[in-house]
């Protein structure tokens, strides 16, 4: 059973949201992720992080026996994080249209600063389905 049944989630009494967090680390550098020679917080890890936010947000709405996966992001990454920063993704749902579920992403510094924002579209599937599709 689904949470909402709107096309539009203007007047559902629940904001749908998730916060995920993460510390920069050697791990989750561009330098070591391959996307760039700098040891900051990678592009890559921000977006993962975002999706993580998002993933998180949603598993509530998804009825037993689905998930949701990822289907588009669009991202901006506005400024660097150093190793040892906290970062924080706050994703929001704000419209779903069926199986389709619509997010406005925000990363944050631990001073609160926009590191990054995004854009992301994740679809409710059948679990089961999902993975015979890949057999």
């Amino acid at each position: 059973m689904r949470i909402f049944h709107s096309k539009n989630l203007k007047g559902v009494p629940m904001q749908i949201s998730h916060t995920s967090t993460c510390k920069v680390n050697e791990n989750n550098t561009a330098e070591r992720m391959g996307s760039g020679d700098i040891p900051v917080f990678a592009t890559p890890a921000m977006i993962a992080l975002m999706e993580n936010a998002a993933m998180l947000a949603a598993r509530n709405i998804a009825a037993d026996g689905e998930t949701t996966v990822g289907g588009f992001i669009s991202a901006t990454h506005l400024r660097p994080s150093k190793i040892g920063e906290t970062v924080s993704a706050t994703a929001t749902l704000v419209k779903a249209e069926g199986k389709k579920l619509f997010f406005e992403i925000e990363a944050k510094d631990s001073q609160g600063a926009l590191i990054g924002k995004s854009e992301h579209v994740r679809f409710i599937v059948g679990r089961e389905k999902f993975l015979a599709s890949i057999q």
